[in-house]
């Protein structure tokens, strides 16, 4: 008999695709924090539900329908029903999918989702298929596949032309945010670091979360995630990878890669030297 309480995750390097990450995984209890992925998270749900914020509203997926989050945007994860859900999800990198949205005629750009939950059963049997010959190794039918069921897929989408995004944030949130990127180590308090952006600490706060969806110190909890996630595919252990990226010990550094990608840093590096 299958235990429907267990949950595990599976995440992985695509074989053929080196802009595409692959997850399986079924959830129960577990929750997603709330972060960002630098490219798309393109989720197709199997069984059960999948509950997710997104852009200030909630929403959710079920069974045979894709749940699309466009890249460095904020949202969560979790069940939306109590047994859990369990779902395929593929990484792609924004020029992954730019490139095809281009081979496809799209005007110059970037393809932006406007909705975060699909149906169509032609772009979820594309990419689940493609999905497990990933799983299986078999690189010429994953690759195929993907490229064909992502085309599918971008026709829910439209090309909107890349802008400079730093150009309407206030002066004060990027001299902020290039502060946190500078200093993963010993970033400075709050005080210190409205300080020097020339502002006020709750202004500081409430306008850095205008402008990137998180406060400053969760922003830079999904800095060193990303840090970290380049250190371990360079198969750095996790030990040490905490210490370069600023988290107190390896505890606090799975504590925070997990709630961001899924799995522990452990099995995430153990995947990657595969």
């Amino acid at each position: 008999m299958t235990d429907m309480t267990a949950e595990r995750a599976h995440h992985w390097r695509h074989p053929a695709l080196p802009g595409l990450d692959l997850l399986r995984a079924r959830y129960v209890t577990y929750r997603f924090g709330r972060h960002v992925h630098e490219g798309y998270a393109i989720g197709l749900i199997e069984s059960g539900v999948e509950e997710f914020e997104h852009a200030d509203d909630v929403w959710r997926a079920g069974p045979g329908m894709i749940g699309v989050v466009n890249p460095e945007v904020v949202h969560t994860g979790q069940a939306g029903t109590p047994e859990g859900w369990s779902y395929r999800v593929l990484y792609p990198t924004p020029d992954l999918m730019a490139g095809i949205a281009a081979e496809l005629g799209a005007r110059p750009g970037t393809p932006f989702f406007p909705t975060p939950v699909i149906d169509d059963p032609q772009a979820t049997a594309l990419l689940r298929i493609a999905h497990q010959a990933g799983e299986q190794g078999d690189a010429l039918a994953a690759s195929s596949l993907m490229r064909e069921g992502l085309a599918v897929l971008l026709r829910h989408a439209r090309n909107v032309p890349d802008q400079n995004d730093n150009r309407a944030v206030p002066a004060a949130v990027r001299l902020a945010r290039d502060i946190l990127h500078a200093d993963l180590l010993t970033p400075p308090t709050l005080e210190e670091l409205a300080e020097t952006a020339g502002t006020g600490p709750f202004r500081l706060v409430r306008a850095f979360r205008a402008a990137y969806g998180l406060p400053p110190h969760a922003y830079l909890n999904q800095v060193r995630v990303r840090e970290a996630r380049r250190l371990l595919d360079e198969g750095l252990r996790p030990a040490e990878v905490a210490a370069r990226t600023g988290f107190a010990d390896q505890a606090h550094l799975t504590r925070h890669f997990k709630r961001s990608v899924g799995v522990p840093p452990g099995a995430y590096r153990q995947a990657r030297m595969r």
